[in-house]
């Protein structure tokens, strides 16, 4: 489980691709952290370390995570955020995200508002469903609050150390975050709207 709260900013350093998935070698001051058969979330994909040393980690994505996360994307050099997994003594300071990434949005537009930047973001509604103003949404790894709402998509709003700490400092129209919706949402929608077929009790 993560909080959304940012560790660091790590570097791909090197992406093998192949038919059965792609291994990845990230750079990050936290892995002196990490030992192998740790998760790790990487823009918000839970991953599982295969090594680790004090430079960095490896780990290797499936297919499936690669076909609906940004993570098919990447390419060597490229910054990603960077989260350990949360101990049972730590704070929650953001919202519970489990690192299993519903989809992709892509950014419409960015706009300065005083110290702080304004992100939209274009959801399909398969997504959409999911937000609530002010309500919690996760993206790429980043715990966020949903400050304005429309139809297919919505607004967060990133406060400076938010852009300095993560790498939505660095997005811009065009940019695709990976997108994990809030999980109370999710379930509460399976109880209300059951199996096709089925009826609820």
């Amino acid at each position: 489980m993560f909080t959304g709260l940012i560790e660091d900013v790590g570097t791909v350093e090197a992406v093998e691709a192949g038919e059965d998935g792609a291994a990845l070698r990230i750079a990050t001051r936290l892995g002196a952290e990490v030992a192998p058969g740790d998760s790790v979330a990487v823009d918000g994909v839970c991953l599982t370390a295969a090594s680790a040393d004090p430079e960095g980690f490896g780990a290797e994505a499936m297919n499936q995570t690669l076909g609906l996360t940004s993570l098919g994307g990447l390419e060597a050099r490229a910054p990603v955020n960077l989260e350990l997994a949360v101990k049972a003594s730590d704070r929650l300071g953001g919202h519970i995200l489990q690192g299993h990434v519903d989809g992709v949005g892509e950014v419409l537009s960015v706009e300065e508002d005083g110290f702080a930047r304004r992100l939209r973001l274009g959801l399909g509604p398969d997504l959409i469903r999911y937000a609530v103003e002010r309500g919690s949404i996760g993206l790429s790894g980043v715990s966020l609050t949903v400050s304005a709402l429309g139809e297919g998509w919505l607004e967060v709003s990133l406060i400076p150390e938010t852009l300095e700490r993560t790498n939505l400092g660095r997005a811009s129209s065009g940019t695709r975050l990976n997108v994990e919706c809030d999980i109370v949402a999710k379930y509460v929608e399976r109880l209300v709207a059951p199996f096709p077929g089925k009826e609820r009790a």
